[in-house]
């Protein structure tokens, strides 16, 4: 009878053990950062700069995921280190992130870079190498940001260094916007609702901004969010830089879709622009909302967005509410690397001088 109690304890001990090396996507030893679903048994990752987090002692991790059509990038980080990106395919398989570490703990994040243009990414579980155990999850962060914006928001085309201006999946990188920057120079919790092509009152495609702020799935109308999941400190919403362009394209179907024939005028542009900003108030009344805009052509010399955006805000008399305005870059296509980054020095800067968190 000891002898099979002995057993049967050190074989319950084999399956400890042996339970251990996989981490599925609902083990609180996770930390997630950004809206996402879960669903069955995956978390749905779907808008730019998601990410997960884990902290482990031993030497190598894999993860089980799939990819909606195949074109999602991921960065992996370990230890605050870049290791190659991750491109993903179609089928759902384990992919090894990291392998042959030095025996100790560690912290890997995967970091979506991506926007949801590309389709969404289910991530299943992660698979602990030989000896390597799971960390408590890693803390989240005191300050807390969120972004609402476009392609510039996005990184759309920030690797392409050809002056082709290529949006497709391998030439966005959001870590590299401006957005992703400050986040990280603040070392802020950070949730990012971006889509390349947006406006407020009229995008390049069916949907606008006011329109799908809300969800949880960026890809689904019926999925909504929890405003009460994540309350940021600050909110910096960068729009327009769309609708300065549609609004004087009369035979675009967005155009007909949204105006019919007769442009918006500019009270109707105020209006749009006040309504979806009280919007955000709602959801955040402690938060610091900066109103911003640029650094592409809307921001040129002699452009009326900025005007609408000054206007709106002094509209909502709140002292909570401000605008900061990135200078027009003044070069083809979408922001470049270093322009990015000066797009971020820019805002840390506003931020550090005018707000307190």
């Amino acid at each position: 009878m000891r002898i099979f109690l002995i057993v049967h304890l050190f074989l319950l001990i084999l399956q400890s053990c042996a339970a251990q090396t996989v981490v599925k996507s609902n083990d609180p030893h996770i930390h997630y950062m950004g809206r996402m679903a879960f669903k069955q048994d995956a978390a749905e990752l779907s808008w730019p700069g998601n990410s997960i987090s884990i902290n482990f002692s031993g030497t190598g991790v894999k993860a089980l995921l799939k990819d909606q059509f195949g074109t999602n990038y991921f960065k992996v980080i370990v230890d605050d280190s870049l290791l190659p990106d991750l491109q993903l395919d179609s089928s759902k398989h384990v992919y090894t992130l990291v392998a042959g570490l030095p025996a100790g703990k560690h912290r890997l994040t995967l970091f979506k870079r991506t926007e949801w243009s590309f389709g969404k990414t289910w991530f299943y579980q992660f698979e602990l190498a030989p000896n390597t155990t799971i960390g408590p999850a890693p803390a989240a962060k005191k300050r807390k940001i969120e972004f609402y914006g476009n392609s510039i928001t996005c990184g759309y085309a920030v690797l392409d260094t050809t002056g082709q201006d290529r949006g497709s999946a391998p030439f966005e990188d959001h870590s590299l916007s401006y957005a992703a920057i400050t986040a990280r120079h603040f070392n802020a919790e950070y949730s990012c609702i971006a889509k390349s092509g947006i406006g407020v009152l009229v995008s390049w495609f069916p949907l606008i901004m006011p329109e799908m702020f809300d969800r949880q799935d960026a890809t689904d109308e019926k999925s909504k969010w929890d405003f009460s999941q994540f309350k940021p400190d600050v909110v910096v919403i960068n729009l327009f830089q769309n609708d300065s362009w549609l609004i004087n394209q009369p035979q675009h179907a967005e155009f007909i879709h949204r105006f019919g024939s007769s442009r918006p005028t500019a009270d109707q542009i105020v209006a749009a622009y006040q309504k979806f900003v009280q919007s955000i108030r709602r959801r955040y009344p402690q938060a610091k909302i900066i109103c911003a805009l640029g650094n592409m052509d809307a921001t040129k010399k002699g452009s009326a967005w900025p005007g609408y955006i000054s206007k709106a805000v002094a509209n909502l008399h709140d002292t909570g509410i401000s605008t900061h305005y990135f200078p027009y870059k003044d070069t083809p296509g979408h922001p470049a690397k270093h322009e990015q980054e000066a797009m971020a020095k820019d805002l840390i800067s506003y931020i550090e001088h005018n707000i307190r968190w």
